[in-house]
């Protein structure tokens, strides 16, 4: 039998794609959702693809009496937590709001675990907690540093969740530190469909692509890069959801905190992947160089090795599958 896993933020274009990976995995998914930055028919389309129903509670995951009541009733055996707001160039401008509900969602998600007797725990970290990487790829043991608040957010729950974790044999906690995520499930009825202003790269061009927008602005053409254009690891939307199936079952068998980079384990540069969708879509996509973004950083890609080893997951699928997937969900 499989668990229960409560998802926080479980609506949300990660969120969505986790919970068809957890339910096609055979286990039973329920979620908390704000909808700030998400929309519930994400959640009622993964629910007529698997054929399975999703418990779905609104609620923001700062209200411990809330996940308590959700965790009992539902019998829920794990937890993987995703809500937060997760823009970088917002975190910049407004700090307080991101240090707020980041930290305190998480504090108040384990509070609520912890009092219900719930010991499994998945976090959504991030590869901006690495900062500006003293070389690529990145090894989990590379020094943390982060370079904006909302990678220091996930720096700091890293933090407080190993902390938690020496505090009580009982935890099994892992951090999975996303690289970027990119495209969508291939019957393209689920898709990154951010709230407002695009901030992610992949949403911005497609939206270029549907004619919503004139052109892509690439932050930057000075990066000490290929092409000057700053590099990223792109993994597939699926790719990344099947590692948090595959980290979740690994908890059976883990003691203590683990840290995990889910990447591709190669780069993609700005202009790559704009011709990547090119290839995919048939169409051109104008872009405008602009200068760079604060807290931006030239290079960021994930050394996995781990992640293939322990859990037994790599990436699959390539750019060119998640230019296609991306374009077929709009």
């Amino acid at each position: 039998m499989g668990e229960t896993v409560l998802v926080t933020g479980g609506a949300g274009y990660i969120g969505s794609h986790t919970a068809l990976a957890l339910i096609a995995a055979g286990h039973r998914v329920v979620v908390v959702d704000n909808f700030v930055n998400a929309k519930p028919d994400a959640l009622a389309v993964v629910a007529d693809i698997t054929g399975q129903e999703i418990v779905v509670v609104e609620g923001d995951a700062r209200d411990v009496k809330m996940l308590e009541h959700t965790m009992r009733e539902n019998d829920v055996t794990a937890v993987i937590h995703m809500a937060a707001l997760k823009a970088v160039g917002e975190s910049v401008e407004m700090p307080l709001e991101y240090y707020g509900n980041n930290l305190e969602s998480a504090i108040s998600t384990l509070d609520a675990m912890r009092n219900t007797g719930v010991w499994k725990f998945v976090f959504s970290s991030s590869a901006t907690v690495y900062g500006d990487p003293e070389s690529c790829p990145i090894p989990e043991s590379a020094p943390v540093g982060a370079t904006n608040p909302y990678g220091m957010t996930k720096e700091m729950i890293e933090l407080i969740i190993r902390d938690l974790s020496a505090s009580d044999d009982r935890w099994k906690i892992t951090s999975l530190r996303y690289f970027n995520p990119v495209g969508a499930h291939e019957s393209g009825r689920i898709a990154e469909a951010p709230v407002g202003r695009p901030n992610n790269l992949m949403p911005m061009i497609m939206e270029v692509a549907t004619g919503k927008r004139d052109k892509v602005m690439v932050f930057g053409d000075d990066w000490p890069t290929p092409d000057g254009t700053g590099v990223r690891d792109y993994i597939h939307i699926m790719d990344l959801v099947e590692g948090h199936v595959a980290a979740l079952e690994h908890l059976e068998q883990q003691n203590g905190y683990e840290v995990y980079n889910l990447g591709q384990g190669s780069g993609v540069s700005v202009l790559e992947l704009i011709r990547a969708v090119e290839g995919a879509t048939g169409l051109e996509i104008p872009y405008e160089i602009t200068s760079r973004r604060a807290g931006d950083i030239a290079e960021c890609v994930a050394d996995p090795t781990k992640a293939n080893t322990v859990l037994g997951w790599e990436t699959t699928r390539t750019i060119a599958e998640a230019s296609r997937d991306a374009w077929n969900s709009q």
